[in-house]
């Protein structure tokens, strides 16, 4: 039996999965692994009077716990649970999503991200606006990753160029190493402002002793992501403790549980909110526990589209007190497939001029 219509055209009239395959213009290496293609999922509600609302997951590089693959099968099937539910209680909505994928926020995000982008559309509102809607901008750093120096150091020239005077530097698997590349980046200008991201590839000894290494070259960077393995919460709080920079949660924080137990302990300073961890809702949670407890906010993401990166940054924007801004993913993109709000002059994404929904849609290189 077919389900019923909702008057005004606001049922949900169907969902389609869909993969998403792209080139990338050169390997995105940390210190678990590198990633060479894309290989994500693209998720379409479409509303019984037309809007369309898109969504897209990223499966982490190494492929252990989600897939492209298994991500689709998942959304295939929670798919079949939403044609003529109401669009309008989104909330709800989304609570059945996580329910229908337990422990998969991948699929969790891809599916949410789209039955929010068809809400607002229709509502005829910005995305940001759900969150409050207390920023239209945001600007994030530029990422240099596991290259040799030479090689570090010509991606922070063009990075330079851009406008952009944070730069976020991938180490974790030798600290001489990564101590040459940190020196390759801060030698290309004056005042930038260097994170590091040891995708808990340190130990604290080894995390430590790199930071006392450019403490005697006067660099500080602003932020440490993640030094040690997840779990370590001890490690996190000694890094930050004894290397006297601020560090931050990103493996370690995929939970609201997660962020409860950081905060209990006082492990680190910053939380790194991820879309892709465990999906709307769980992100919308971390972020209010966190400011609750009085730790920084960054907002990140996998290796993402415009669609997604936009998506995440009508969060951190509507939400406001970010710190930290990580979303340049789409510049590893040989062509990004998606048309609307991108990466700009400076890393700004600047939202002020979407009129409605995320301001990003499939360009006519993608069949769907």
């Amino acid at each position: 039996m077919p389900a019923r219509r909702l008057k005004g055209g606001w049922g949900i009239d169907a969902v389609g999965v869909f993969p998403l395959d792209a080139a990338m213009n050169e390997p995105f290496e940390i210190a678990t692994g590198a990633k060479t293609v894309v290989a994500n999922v693209l998720v379409r509600v479409r509303l019984e009077n037309g809007v369309v609302g898109w969504g897209e997951g990223a499966p982490s590089a190494d492929g252990r716990h989600e897939s492209q693959a298994s991500v689709l099968a998942l959304l295939k099937k929670a798919a079949r649970r939403l044609p003529g539910r109401d669009i309008r209680a989104w909330r709800a909505l989304l609570e059945d999503i996580d329910d229908a994928l337990p422990g998969q926020g991948v699929a969790r995000a891809a599916l949410g991200m789209a039955v929010l982008d068809a809400w607002a559309r229709r509502a005829g509102v910005p995305l940001r606006t759900i969150f409050g809607g207390a920023q239209d901008r945001v600007a994030s750093d530029v990422t240099v990753t596991i290259v040799p120096p030479e090689r570090a150091r010509a991606a922070a020239k063009r990075i330079v160029s851009l406008g952009v005077r944070t730069i976020k530097i991938k180490i974790g698997r030798d600290v001489d190493e990564d101590y040459e590349r940190v020196l390759a980046v801060n030698a290309v200008g004056k005042n930038l402002k260097l994170m590091l991201d040891a995708n808990q590839g340190y130990s604290v000894r080894q995390a430590l002793l790199l930071l006392k290494k450019l403490a005697r070259r006067r660099i500080k960077p602003v932020l440490f992501e993640q030094p040690v393995p997840r779990g370590d919460d001890d490690g996190l709080k000694s890094v930050e403790r004894f290397g006297g920079v601020p560090v931050a949660a990103d493996e370690s924080a995929a939970t609201r549980q997660d962020i409860l137990r950081l905060a209990q302990k006082r492990a680190c300073s910053v939380v790194n909110i991820k879309l892709m961890k465990g999906g709307w809702l769980e992100a919308w949670d971390i972020a209010l526990i966190a400011r609750a407890a009085g730790m920084r906010l960054m907002i990140g993401g996998m290796v993402e589209s415009s669609l997604a990166m936009t998506a995440s940054a009508h969060f951190a924007a509507g939400l406001g007190s970010f710190d930290f801004v990580d979303l340049d993913t789409p510049l590893w993109f040989k062509k990004d497939p998606m048309r609307g709000v991108s990466f700009g002059k400076g890393g700004i994404y600047d939202l002020s001029e979407v009129a409605a929904g995320i301001g990003v849609k499939p360009g006519p290189s993608l069949k769907v």
